[in-house]
């Protein structure tokens, strides 16, 4: 699949992944969550996150796993983020006919070049597909950037949920998307 935005002129190819694909989303799974939570947090917290909660092994075995899917955007031979969803539901969505955004992740370099909205589209594209009635997410309540972009996808917000940063109980968020 080839996505052309026109208005930022930047060509994005997404592609499902594969089990070969692992240590480069694990790796960008690690960079992209440091660059964006690091100001944020303490050393120590983000140390022991990286360490004991959000591993290389740890992500890599996400790949490839019934239920998860990864799409990758590529801009030329670079990946520059990916989305992960995993079929599932929450339990304070009427139907459990669902499936859940667990990371949208790009490059810092590259975000506000549209590679977030091409693949939100396509992963609200692929829920269709599925005959899903909902999308939802998790997002940390502090992180402003995102929660404006979900919102701008139709998400609103429907809970929370305790998320532990290594020893920093913070709160996210918890945003929905009616798909039928």
């Amino acid at each position: 699949m080839s996505i052309h935005t026109d208005k930022l002129m930047t060509k994005i190819n997404i592609r499902p992944a594969t089990k070969n694909d692992a240590e480069q989303i694990a790796d960008l799974s690690r960079e992209t969550f440091y660059e964006t939570f690091a100001d944020h947090n303490t050393q120590a917290d983000m140390d022991k996150f990286l360490t004991e909660q959000f591993s290389r092994v740890q992500l890599m075995q996400e790949v490839g796993l019934p239920g998860n899917t990864f799409l990758l955007a590529y801009e030329g031979n670079e990946m520059v983020g990916y989305i992960f969803l995993r079929e599932g539901t929450h339990e304070a969505l009427d139907s459990k006919n669902a499936i859940e955004i667990c990371r949208l992740y790009t490059r810092k370099s590259h975000i506000g070049k549209g590679i977030g909205a091409t693949l939100m589209n396509t992963a609200l594209d692929y829920a269709i597909k599925l005959k899903r009635n909902w999308v939802w997410l998790g997002v940390w309540e502090y992180n402003e950037r995102a929660i404006g972009f979900y919102t701008a996808f139709g998400f609103e917000k429907f809970g929370k949920h305790d998320f532990l940063l290594g020893d920093d109980v913070q709160v996210d968020w918890l945003m929905k998307r009616r798909i039928d």
